[in-house]
């Protein structure tokens, strides 16, 4: 198994495990290996820095001949898929965003590119109070923060392709 650092044309970093270089360069090439953080399928290997471990005075370092590998797969296994690495915070974090974001979708009613204007006609009185979602952009954003009304964005998720 080889690590490699990579990271998307966006500039998000992550990290991956492949059974061999050749099958990086065969998952790349058929479009498997894609950012977890914005999904671009446009990576390119990064320079990694050594794992030096250091142990403290009483512990010692576990060999590298009884790390725990992988089994290898079976010729008659599925072919590999690309598989970003979360820890089980991150997991948990974009478990809430993504049920916030269903959430507001769900209770909220959606105006489009029409936000900025609707939210100032409910925050001055010109239509009843209601939950609202839509598309602005940041200036827009920050002249309505300015304005007094209460404005927030909601996360974007990433395809649940990794």
């Amino acid at each position: 198994m080889i690590r490699y650092a990579l990271a998307c044309d966006g500039g998000h970093e992550f990290e991956s495990w492949f059974p061999s270089a050749s099958s990086y360069d065969a998952q790349v090439e058929r479009g498997l290996v894609a950012c977890p953080v914005c999904g671009s399928g446009r990576v390119a290997k990064q320079i990694m820095r050594p794992a030096v471990s250091t142990a403290s005075a009483g512990a010692r370092a576990e060999p590298a001949e009884a790390a725990a590998m992988p089994d290898a797969p079976t010729p008659d296994s599925a072919p590999p898929q690309a598989v970003a690495l979360l820890s089980e915070r991150e997991q948990a974090v974009r478990h809430m965003l993504r049920a916030l974001r269903e959430h507001v979708t769900k209770t909220s009613d959606y105006v489009g590119p029409s936000f900025a204007a609707e939210a100032r006609r409910i925050h001055y009185g010109e239509t009843p109070h209601r939950s609202i979602y839509g598309e602005t952009d940041p200036a827009e954003a920050r002249a309505l923060a300015e304005e007094g009304i209460e404005v927030h964005a909601l996360p974007v998720m990433p395809d649940d392709r990794n």
